[in-house]
């Protein structure tokens, strides 16, 4: 038989810190040079005009301006569409 009571388990450090992903900024905000319009995992959202993507798929503005989203058509290499949206710097 054990001499002491059996305690909880201890978390030791694996508690994994939120990634506080999404849309930062909305359509029709302005976008200073720099600023993070989403932050996201894989290319869901794709940049167009004055929008570059860092290495972590993060969306963020090249240049000053109001901020829009929209949809087109994009051709995959095995042929085949899909709509993608797309998030651009005016």
């Amino acid at each position: 038989m054990s001499k002491t009571k059996a305690a909880g388990t201890s978390r030791l450090g694996r508690d994994a810190r939120p990634k506080y992903l999404g849309v930062k900024l909305f359509a029709g905000q302005k976008a200073k040079k720099g600023s993070i319009i989403v932050r996201q995992r894989g290319s869901r959202i794709v940049a167009g005009k004055n929008v570059k993507m860092g290495k972590d798929n993060t969306l963020y503005a090249i240049k000053e301006g109001l901020i829009s989203f929209s949809t087109k058509r994009k051709k995959l290499f095995d042929g085949s569409q899909r709509i993608v949206k797309t998030v651009s710097v005016e």
